[in-house]
Parts: C-alpha cells; structure tokens; sequence
C-alpha cells in the first residue's frame, strides 16, 4: 500500500526525484547521445566520457539504482526488456551530463560552498527541492518542525537512510551548479535596438502577393534520371546533415512464428473449461485461484469496468454463487466466480496510525497498543494529534489523512475494513505493513460491487509449436549457402522485415519483444553477413543479415545515397520546371500571363509575414517567402525552387506596421527564446568536443 512508508512518502521521493533531476534540467536526454566503434575499449570499461573510462562495475551500481527508482516510480516488481534499455539508457545519460558540467564547472571555477547548501536547506529561502518535500502541501510553506526534526535524527537514522540523504545533497549541489552555468549561459545574450526592430518587422509587416507554382508531382519520378553529378552536387551542399552521432548497423530478418496452433488452442481450451467445472465446486475459491491462474489477483469487490471487457459485462449481469465464463480475451481465457454482490460506496475518505510491530516488541504488543490508542480516540482524544505522536509513516504529518481513494487502491485486508464499514466507524485491522487503527472518515458515492475471484491462463503454444517453429528456422540457416539471403527469401516465399539505423544500446525493434542479442550480433559482424544462429525472441525465431555500418561521423556519399533520392530526383524536376518558368517569363508583365502561358491559375495570398514562411494550402516554403520579401511591388521574381515544386512570385504590395518606439520589450522577448536555445546548444558543444565512446553493446 503505497501510502504506508515515511520513506517512500518523503525521503524515498526526496531521491527518486533528485536523482532524476541530477541530469541537469536543461539538458534534452536525445542530445547526450553519441558514440564511437564499440571494439576500442578493455573488457571492463563501458565507454569514455571526456577523457574518464567508465568502469562496468560503476554502471551496474548506477543501472541497479536507477532501476530500483523507476520500479518504485512505476509501482511495479519487474521491468519489461524496453523499461530497462530506457533506464540503461538514461543511465549512460546521467553519466555523461555529470562528467561534462563537471569539467565544464571546474575549468569556469564554479561552485558550491558548505555555507550556501546550509542556506538552501534552512536559509530564509529554501530550494524548492527542500519546499517540496518538507513542505506542507495545503499552504505550499516549508514544514520548519518536519524540516528540523529530520535534520536532527540524519546521522541516527539507517545506512540506507544516510545514503539517500547523501545523494539529496549532491543533488542539490549539481542542480545549483546547473543553475549558475544556465546563468552564465543566459546573461551571456545581448539584443542590439537593431535585432529588435528586425524582428518586429519580421512578425508584423505584411506582404499581400500572387504566386503560379508548378508541383514535383506533375513530372512522373520514373521520367528522372538524375546522374552521378546531381547526388554529388546535393550531397557537397548538404554534408552537415549526414553527421551521424554514433555507430549504428542495419539489420534485414525473416521470422518465423511459434504463436499457438489451432491444436495449441483446442488443448488450453479443453483444460480450462475442466478448471471451470471445478472451479464451480471448490470450496476453497482463494487456493483454488493461487493454484490454477496465471496471474494471481486478490478475491476483491470491484465496480463495473474494472475487469476486463469481455468479462466484466457477464460478472455484472449474473447472480451471486455463479461461475461465468471461461471467455477469451487479450490473449488468455479467464472466468470469474460472484461470490457476494452488495451495493456500496465508490470512494473513501480515510484516516489510519500505523504501528510497526517490530518496534513494538511484537504483533502482540502491537495490538494492544492500537487497541488503547483506540479507546482514547473513542473518549474523546484527537486522531491527527494521537496520530502525529504515535503513526509510523508518511501520513503521521498529515495527522494520518490518507486522503479520498477509490477500490483498488488499497491491500485487500484495507480496502475491505473501509469500503465495509460506515462513515464514523474506528477499526483496528493487520495487514503486513503492521497494525493499523482506521477512521473511516467518509463514504462517497454508492453503486453495485461484486466481490470476485478472477482465474486466467494464458494461451501459450506447446513445445511441439515452438520446435517446428524453430526447426524451419534452423532449415532456412542451413539452406543459405554463402551469402545468399535474399534468393532464399524470395524462393521460400519468406517475408522480410528491417530494421534501418539501429543503435549499439537499442533496447527495442518494432515487432520484436527482446532483441539484444541480435543487436549485440550485428555490432560484431561485417556488412553482408548472415547471422551464425537463430535467435530466440518469445513466440519468434529470428534469422537476420547485417546490411549495412554507419560508423560515427560524416557519412559518405554511397551510404546516404538511397535517403537522399528523392531530394535529388525533385532537385532534376525544378531545373526541367525552371526551364518551362523561364520561357514563360520571357516577355511578361505580370504574374497573370506567367500563369496564362503555363497553363496555370495565378493565386492571390494576403497577410504572410516573414517570420511565419507559411503559403496557405501548401506548406513551410521559406525560400519562396524570403523571395517575396525581398521584391518590389509589381515586379516579377526569378523561379524559385521550393519544397512542393518551382513558383514565380509577385507582390502587389506591402503593409507596414506602426514604428517600434519602445524596443525593450522585444529585446526581451528575444533574448529569452534566445537563452532557452543556448542552454541545450552549449551542451551540444561540450559533448561534441568530449569524444565519447560508447562500448555498452558488448556488455548488454
């Protein structure tokens, strides 16, 4: 229950929060992402940041901590294979960020004194951090006595205690470093009066103008043949966009399933309505649901909608005693017995004091301590203070108000005392956080529950599924002799996936559950070979063929040559509609016998500015807009190669805004976009000039 714990409401959230925001705010997670051949470093180090190897060791701390943070954070026991690739990932991230502001900070001579932490804890003004978790929530004001009374018992509190409030206060430090960089990096911005009466010219002239435009579309690609110079001529005037930031392979598979057969099915469906028949005279519904479903759900009240669909509508509609189902649904067939149906309240509004009975000396103890806290609140004495004085968790600063929650929320053995009982009522209960004293404080709302245990199993395919599945995929590996994949596809009738551009730590693939391995496999191969297994993934088996490396850094012409085909092919067109604009052109006036002349409507536009280079019913067309702005009332441009087709253009004329006479708020407005694109810009230098290497992929 996730409102039992002093550490999981204040110092547990205290590091989950810190350490998420230990990567300085300001960074973008996608901009610390760059690496090197993964072959380069020693068999114990991940990677290099800066200069500093990162130990194997060091990250597995790191990935188990984070990792503990975000199963805390996500309510869950375990992580799925794309939950841990986000949290190695953003442990590398965390890494990296670190590493980088920190030689960045110590070069500039920045930082923190033992003075000014003092004071963002218990200064006048304290860092929202401490406000946020010291804080009283109704009044948003810092708690002094929590503040103080947690400061006093640090050092005797346990280690894990001591650690956590360690890593707050480097938190702390790193989050204010951040700040005087962030600082340093925004007052390093300066608006000229001249920037500021450019940019307010730029968002409020207006420019009134007829445009004739000949689409890409109207030349069949097929009628292009653009040559050896056209790719080379884009590519030299575009190299800055193929800078690829680290290694990465591309991968074709074919895979070969091993879902349920109809036999598979036939045989689940057989031994669940067995289950069924039992399940209708067993006694004991609790053993019953521990021995035979798959995922072990409590015996609880619900409300309709909290099942699943094609179960909850048959649950709310049969009587108390009966067994519906087995229905099949996402993948599993599940029933459900109605062992009581009552009407009863849709939320509560609870109080409690938990008692620990470890430090209690026993259960025993326990109870009869909660039993006499009991009576002294039923003579009168307060439940918040006796609650502040006695309660062991979270909620003893709050007087034990757990606030208004609904079914499900809750353990079991909680949930029944509250959602059973009637507003007003005081009842002692155990659960395994210990002994509980409860005040049902208030019953909202009232509609029909039904208490339910819930049986599922899934349907898996059976060994003989998985190993024909995975003998054909054996078959087609050692049917491939040399390199040819391709022909043997095509001959089988296979179908085959790809994977483009992926990425030495990629925890995912679309369609496929669990791929590092085969990640892992590419990153040690050479461009066309075929994997040397089968690899497993589930209900899969996967064959696959490395197609091609991209090594961080400028990517050659050949290996961007497919991407950038089309920009190419348009690049022909505009020079084929070029030539058909200039003949045009050749002897008009105005833009109507442009149009005339190539068979094409003139059309008129009111109101573009220049800093939104948009034409109505089109798209962004930043060349055509700047041309515009650049003419005369009346004159005809030269064609202009767009990002739909070629256009001529001619304004009809120009609206002028009122003259700027006060430009201070502008220079602001500048200069505050301006900061806020510098902070993750000076980042992207620091990290560009750390040389990282990432070898992760021979580790996980």
């Amino acid at each position: 229950m996730g409102l039992m714990s002093f550490l999981r409401n204040r110092a547990g959230i205290i590091i989950v929060v810190v350490i998420g925001l230990a990567i300085f705010a300001f960074l973008l997670s996608d901009a610390v992402r760059m690496g090197s051949p993964f072959m380069a470093a020693s068999r114990n180090q991940v990677g290099e940041i800066a200069g500093e190897t990162v130990d194997i060791q060091d990250y597995n701390a790191r990935v188990e901590q984070n990792t503990n943070n975000f199963k805390q954070q996500m309510g869950q026991a375990s992580l799925n294979p794309q939950m841990t690739a986000y949290v190695q990932e953003n442990t590398w991230n965390q890494l990296i960020s670190e590493v980088v502001m920190r030689k960045e900070v110590e070069r500039l001579g920045l930082i923190v004194g033992k003075n000014e932490i003092n004071d963002m804890i218990t200064g006048k003004n304290p860092d929202p951090m401490v406000v946020q978790n010291f804080g009283d929530p109704k009044t948003g004001q810092i708690n002094r006595q929590q503040l103080n009374g947690f400061l006093a018992n640090v050092s005797s509190q346990a280690p894990e205690v001591r650690a956590q409030w360690g890593a707050f206060l480097v938190g702390l430090k790193q989050s204010r470093l951040a700040q005087k960089y962030s600082n340093l990096v925004k007052n390093s911005v300066y608006v000229t009066n001249l920037e500021a009466k450019d940019d307010y010219l730029n968002r409020n002239k207006l420019a009134n103008f007829s445009y004739v435009n000949l689409d890409y579309a109207s030349i069949p690609d097929k009628d292009v043949k653009p040559g050896d110079e056209d790719y080379k001529e884009y590519y030299n005037e575009n190299k800055a966009r193929f800078k690829n930031r680290e290694e990465t392979r591309s991968i074709e598979y074919v895979v070969f399933n091993a879902q349920a057969s109809k036999a598979d099915s036939a045989e689940v469906k057989a031994g669940v309505e067995k289950i069924a028949q039992d399940f209708r005279t067993t006694n004991n519904d609790s053993l019953f649901v521990s021995i035979n479903a798959d995922t072990k759900s409590p015996i609880a009240y619900v409300h309709k909608g909290q099942l699943d669909p094609a179960l909850d509508s048959l649950v709310f509609k049969a009587a108390k005693g009966t067994v519906v189902g087995p229905v099949f649904s996402n993948g599993a067939y599940r029933m459900a017995k109605i062992i009581d149906e009552r009407v009863g309240p849709d939320s509560v509004k609870a109080s409690h004091i938990l008692l620990n009975p470890a430090t209690e000396g026993g259960l025993d103890k326990a109870k009869a301590k909660a039993d006499s806290i009991a009576n002294l609140i039923r003579k009168g004495t307060s439940f918040a203070d006796l609650a502040k004085k006695f309660g062991t968790d979270g909620s003893k600063d709050k007087g034990g108000d757990l606030g208004t929650f609904g079914r499900g929320q809750m353990i079991p053995a909680f949930e029944d005392a509250v959602f059973n009982g009637a507003t007003g009522d005081l009842k002692v209960i155990t659960t395994q956080f210990g002994v509980h004293v409860i005040h049902i404080d208030r019953q909202v709302g009232s509609s029909k529950v039904a208490k339910v245990a819930v049986v599922d199993k899934a349907l898996n395919s059976s060994n003989k599924t998985q190993q024909a599945a995975y003998a054909k995929a054996s078959a087609f590996l050692s049917g491939i002799s040399g390199k040819d994949f391709d022909a043997a596809v095509s001959k089988q009738g296979l179908k085959k996936e790809s994977a483009e551009n992926v990425t030495g730590s990629q925890g995912f693939i679309q369609g496929l559950e669990n791929p590092r391995d085969m990640v892992r496999w590419a990153f040690k191969a050479d461009e066309g070979d075929v994997s040397d297994q089968v690899f497993e993934m589930d209900n899969k088996y996967v064959v696959a063929k490395l197609t091609d490396i991209r090594e961080a850094g400028e990517l050659p012409l050949d290996k961007v040559k497919k991407q950038i085909e089309q920009m190419v092919i348009n690049r022909v067109k505009a020079k084929m509609l070029t030539e058909k604009f200039d003949k045009a052109l050749a002897g008009s006036s105005s833009i109507a016998q442009v149009a005339q002349k190539v068979g094409k409507q003139a059309v008129p536009v009111e109101n573009v500015v220049f800093a939104n280079p948009i034409i109505p019913g089109l798209s962004q067309e930043n060349k055509v807009v700047g041309t515009l702005f650049g003419l005369q009332p009346g004159k005809l441009s030269k064609p202009v190669a767009g990002e739909q087709g070629v256009y001529v253009v001619s304004v009809s004329g120009f609206t002028n805004p009122a003259p700027l006479t006060n430009p201070v708020k502008q220079k602001e407005q500048i200069a505050q976009g301006a900061a806020q694109r510098l902070q993750g810009e000076a980042f992207s230098v620091l990290r560009d000039k750390a040389n990282i290497k990432d070898n992760r992929v021979k580790f996980f």
